[in-house]
């Protein structure tokens, strides 16, 4: 066989591997998915850059195309804790909460994994309002309907950054332990520690 057509041939080859590729992350990214997935992607990337007004437009328009898409809510619930508009995310957490409660089955893993989500982030709401046996409540939740789903990151995340951040387990520990003592004996914040707690985005 002649080296040249071959070589044109493997170079033809390729590019048809990487051009199918794109073509189908492409498809994927843009069309893949039920209605209003790609709207919630973009507001995912939306809430990790701090975009919180974007993030809200973004699911909004998800929720236009699909209601009740158990994504786009917690997008929103958590775009509104984290840019402190805590009266609306503890009411977009509650008509999450009832909407899963009402409407997921028992074998429906995912919604599990939301419905625990949407328990611990209200938690870590509360535990931000100084309301404490409240998130105590809500972390316990949380852990009774899917811990694996709150666990947080493991030891990759310690390796790369050097710490390991407290779960909703060991916040609820705490938590109760403290409520325990004597009040003028409780420490329940640390500005710094609490701080690192992060969101559940399941």
């Amino acid at each position: 066989m002649n080296e040249r057509v071959l070589r044109r041939f493997i170079k033809l080859m390729a590019l048809l591997i990487v051009g199918g590729m794109v073509f189908w992350l492409a498809a994927d990214w843009f069309g893949g998915g039920e209605p209003g997935d790609y709207q919630v992607r973009v507001g995912d990337q939306r809430l990790s850059e701090g975009n919180y007004d974007e993030a809200l437009e973004a699911f909004d328009a998800a929720l236009e195309e699909m209601p009740d898409h158990r994504g786009a809510l917690m997008g929103r619930a958590l775009a509104f804790m984290q840019s402190e508009r805590h009266d609306e995310a503890f009411a977009e957490f509650g008509y999450l909460i009832d909407y899963l409660r009402d409407t997921d089955s028992p074998d429906d893993a995912t919604g599990r994994a939301v419905l625990a989500g949407a328990y611990a982030n209200r938690g870590i709401l509360h535990d931000r309002r100084g309301e404490y046996e409240q998130a105590l409540q809500d972390y316990v939740r949380s852990i009774q309907v899917d811990e694996g789903a709150v666990e947080g990151p493991g030891v990759i995340h310690e390796i790369l950054y050097g710490y390991k951040p407290s779960t909703i387990r060991d916040r609820a520990i705490y938590i109760h332990e403290q409520l325990q003592l004597p009040e003028d004996q409780r420490v329940l914040s640390v500005p710094e520690l609490d701080d690192e707690q992060r969101m559940y985005k399941p």
